[in-house]
């Protein structure tokens, strides 16, 4: 190669890579346009979802963030993370709120793929997080099914839950944890003939009862105070145990005192349901 060829050679390449440059930096610039005019409609959708959400329009709310999340996640995770896990509260809240088990369905497909949003390694409370959510979703539908494999899955992503959001870590977001998980256990432990999985319940409220005390957080400790006792009541009825009758009885009583002087009348017309069953208990093992 002559030195002229070897410079019309080099003059061309030198013009070659100028215009890579400029395309790349033309790709570059429509990536972030595109990247911000998806975050810019997400935002729109959330608020479309937030409105719908006031009129109890869940499954719309559902819908839009469904469209804003798939906007986002190849540009921003975190925000899709986010985006899945409200758009399954809503699902959730659609099939609590109005009895829709194919609501609760998909709000357990899409915690299960927040999961995948929210690596446990790179993101432990997000994580956990997602799993307490699945776990609910899981336990809501479980308890309208008469298996019970749901509400093992449900004890399953509680039990995940609580690896990562420690006591240490998250007192009162653990001892939550730990009265869901006795819910869990106390509704499986209704449907076993024996005791294991309602002495693990209790253990559960046990815990959950270390941290939310009366004094810190008196309306969750009220809770998990008569959800204890609901479990110490069947516990007591197939042991004929008056002791633990006797304990489930006042526990059940401070639960319905407590939230009716704090004029939370759904839950305290539960545990004040409760107490017939509970006082019938105590007289007849007293007889006995």
């Amino acid at each position: 190669m002559t030195a002229l060829d070897a410079s019309d050679f080099d003059l061309a390449r030198s013009k070659l890579r100028e215009a890579a440059d400029i395309d790349r930096d033309a790709v570059k610039e429509l990536a972030e346009r595109a990247r911000t005019r998806a975050l810019s409609a997400a935002d729109s959708l959330r608020e479309s979802a937030r409105a719908s959400r006031i009129g109890l329009h869940y499954r719309d709310a559902a819908k839009d963030l469904n469209e804003a999340a798939e906007l986002v996640e190849r540009f921003d995770r975190e925000a899709a993370w986010n985006l899945r896990i409200a758009q399954a509260s809503d699902l959730y809240a659609q099939g609590d709120e109005f009895g829709d088990n194919d609501a609760l369905t998909e709000a357990i497909s899409v915690y299960r793929s927040g999961l995948l949003l929210a690596p446990r390694l790179q993101h432990p409370l997000d994580w956990a997080m997602t799993q307490m959510g699945l776990g609910a979703a899981l336990q809501a539908l479980g308890e309208r099914e008469s298996g019970t494999a749901r509400l093992e899955e449900a004890v399953a992503a509680y039990r995940a839950a609580l690896g990562e959001q420690t006591r240490a870590r998250a007192p009162l977001d653990w001892a939550r944890t730990q009265t869901n998980l006795g819910n869990a256990l106390a509704t499986l432990g209704e449907r076993e003939s024996g005791t294991a999985r309602l002495e693990e319940a209790v253990a559960a409220y046990r815990a959950a009862l270390e941290e939310g005390t009366r004094a810190r957080v008196p309306l969750q400790w009220a809770t998990s105070t008569g959800s204890q006792g609901v479990t110490l009541r069947l516990l007591a009825e197939r042991r004929s145990d008056l002791a633990v009758a006797e304990q489930a009885l006042g526990q059940i009583t401070a639960a319905f005192e407590t939230l009716r002087d704090a004029h939370h009348a759904p839950n305290a017309a539960y545990y004040e349901a409760q107490l017939p069953s509970a006082r019938a208990l105590v007289e007849r093992l007293r007889k006995e």
